[in-house]
């Protein structure tokens, strides 16, 4: 298959006219590059021993990229200097479309850096003998952080027996202020290793920070242990806030939308009222027979401790009774974020009422009776 790619490629590459007498002549590498698929070229590498994987074998293929891309853009009539990889991925499906559903199979044009699976340097010697003492466990890196991690453990326990031993231990040890962080995922601690990792191993190494992070004096390590966590960007940075507005009369108002299930609703809430709330022309007492429903609607007012302060208009269509009161609750929810300071909007996400609610009504199976349940099994 990538025998007749490359002889395909290069009777098109040959053929062209927009070459220049100066261009180079297209080597079956360059048809390679065209044709092979990362999952391929790994196979390969992996087959023909770590020499690939040097530094000088990497800017090699680079070298080639760059011909093979300047071949492509003067096929393609373009300026070689402003080939991007999104003109790179254009002229590839021109030129050799494909209609097979596996898209690793398709022919495809990447730069070897995305190509070739991400390495460390060459870490034996000219004689053959590993630099690392840990090489031959096959994760020498993950022991080496183990082993460090360890270490750790070891020094705050000496210095904790140290401080005993003077009566100088404190009553409230100084905790590492963790924030909004969390520990590496099992994917992102084997992308900083460059090398895979299993569950169990994972497992270890959170077990062993978790003995570290427990320990009175931890503090010593605080740089270590916030090395291995990921800081979380706080959600209410991300929730849109209408602005305020003005009507005629010079009172402040805000207009918000919420969704629940089938149901769609919109709220505008008008400052300096009386804390009269309708829903579609309607008293809520009169559109909201039920008791747990009404309370869904003014809980955002009670939470921030608003009654009677805001005049509510709201109007809802589709779905039931519940869902609309779900639907106003989120749209009241989000329209108050405009008279509040930004700390009480968080606390308002905290509890949930800034959320949509996703859950939605399962459908129903063929060959069952609805959509958990199952027709009644008769043996005869």
């Amino acid at each position: 298959m990538a025998a007749n790619c490359a002889r395909v490629v290069g009777s098109l590459l040959g053929k062209s006219g927009h070459f220049a007498s100066s261009t180079r002549p297209v080597t079956p590498r360059f048809c390679r590059q065209i044709c092979g698929t990362p999952a391929l070229r790994r196979k390969n590498l992996g087959a023909a021993g770590p020499e690939k994987f040097t530094p000088e074998f990497i800017q090699k293929q680079v070298e080639e990229f760059e011909i093979g891309k300047r071949h492509l853009a003067n096929m393609m009539g373009e300026d070689p200097e402003n080939f991007t990889q999104e003109d790179i991925d254009r002229s590839i499906a021109y030129l050799f479309p494909s209609g097979l559903f596996e898209k690793r199979a398709r022919p495809l044009m990447k730069h070897p850096v995305e190509i070739f699976p991400k390495q460390r340097a060459v870490q034996w010697g000219p004689d053959g003998r590993p630099f690392h003492f840990l090489f031959y466990t096959g994760k020498q890196y993950y022991y080496s952080l183990m082993h460090d991690l360890y270490g750790r453990v070891l020094k705050v326990e000496k210095h904790q027996d140290q401080l005993r031993a003077k009566g100088l231990f404190p009553t409230e040890p100084k905790q590492i202020a963790l924030g909004t962080s969390r520990w590496l995922t099992k994917e992102e601690l084997e992308a900083r290793l460059v090398e895979p990792i299993s569950s169990q191993d994972y497992e270890y190494f959170i077990q062993l920070m978790e003995r570290l992070l427990a320990m009175p004096c931890c503090s010593l390590e605080q740089q270590f242990v916030m090395s291995h966590r990921q800081q979380l960007e706080a959600q209410s940075m991300h929730q849109v806030v209408p602005p305020l507005q003005k009507d005629d009369a010079g009172v402040d108002f805000s207009t918000a939308e919420g969704r629940r299930k089938t149901s769609r609703g919109s709220v505008v809430v008008r400052d300096c009222g009386a804390g009269r709330l309708t829903v579609n022309g309607q008293d809520y007492l009169h559109y909201f027979p039920v008791l747990q429903d009404r309370e869904q609607l003014m809980f955002p007012l009670q939470f921030c401790g608003l009654l009677g302060r805001f005049d509510l208009d709201c109007s809802v269509s589709g779905g039931g009774r519940s869902s609309q009161a779900g639907a106003l609750r989120l749209a009241i929810s989000r329209a108050l974020l405009s008279f509040l300071p930004q700390s009480e909007g968080e606390a308002m996400r905290q509890a949930g009422l800034l959320t949509p609610d996703p859950r939605v009504r399962e459908r129903k199976k063929p060959g069952q009776e609805g959509a958990r349940r199952k027709f009644t099994w008769k043996k005869r």
